[in-house]
């Protein structure tokens, strides 16, 4: 069997099992087999298609795909990626956008980044701002073993600290810059249909607690309220749905100004964005 074979047959089988990219899932982990581009490769031996036929059949019972390969993309990041902690969204690459271009605003920015899970946004910041120092949040240990080991392949002047974003960095407070988070939102009546985000993100990450998915959102923004310099900007991702939650949430801790939602590439609400007031 050549490898055009092998992956035409992958390819039908994780159609069949509802993989939404099929044709991309079964090229991409073949290159992870060899090591390299499939387009440059010879014929497969024997055990390289066993353990692709294994691979192909993990992802077929809906694995994430990052979880098979190890990896993850951010940005201009190549990111390792393991269960336990949750697997970036390319909509997320926005939100790092906004936070990156508030950062590059102050010489030597200090950014929070709460509820960092694999780190992508810390990691972003740390390598696109020269000169900011960067912190990373996160609750799970098993997230922050996956961020500890991105931080030290990609920038480990960021410091990553093992706690709550509601009561974190209070040494922090009142000198920060940038405060910046991707935290858990979906409420808990909204289980995702998709079985690598239900089956295998982890639920810490996923569910933002209340009704509404908010609880956790809402201690973000006032830990953003506490922790920020007068002038300083918050940028929270939010489910489209909660986009005037989110602004109320804003405003309701009576420190944010120039509250606002902005929209993700394909015109969704994603995220709130807000000025730390001067009062």
């Amino acid at each position: 069997m050549s490898w055009r074979e092998a992956v035409r047959g992958a390819t039908t089988l994780l159609a069949e099992a509802g993989v939404p990219s099929p044709d991309v899932d079964a090229r991409l982990l073949a290159e992870h087999v060899l090591g390299g581009l499939l387009v440059t490769a010879g014929a497969p031996s024997r055990e390289e298609l066993t353990s692709y036929a294994g691979l192909v059949e993990r992802r077929a019972r809906r694995e994430p795909l990052q979880h098979l390969t190890g990896e993850m993309f951010f940005r201009h990041l190549r990111l390792t990626a393991a269960p336990g902690a949750f697997v970036v969204r390319p909509e997320t690459e926005l939100v790092a956008e906004e936070a990156i271009t508030a950062a590059r605003r102050t010489p030597s920015p200090r950014v929070v980044d709460l509820c960092t899970g694999s780190g992508a946004i810390a990691l972003a910041v740390a390598t696109e701002v020269p000169g900011s120092q960067v912190w990373g949040v996160e609750l799970s240990e098993a997230a922050l073993a996956v961020a500890r080991r991105n931080a030290a392949d990609l920038a480990p002047q960021v410091t990553l600290v093992a706690g709550d974003a509601a009561t974190a960095l209070p040494e922090l407070d009142g000198t920060v810059d940038v405060v910046v988070s991707n935290p858990p939102y979906v409420p808990p009546d909204a289980v995702p249909r998709d079985p690598e985000v239900r089956d295998h993100d982890p639920d810490l990450a996923l569910y933002g607690g209340g009704p509404d998915g908010l609880e956790v959102p809402r201690a973000v923004l006032r830990s953003a309220a506490r922790l920020l310099r007068p002038g300083g900007t918050v940028v929270m991702e939010h489910a489209e749905v909660q986009a005037a939650a989110a602004r109320a949430a804003a405003e309701a801790t009576g420190a944010f100004v120039d509250v606002r939602t902005l929209r993700d590439l394909s015109g969704r609400d994603r995220m709130v964005l807000a000025r730390r007031s001067d009062g």
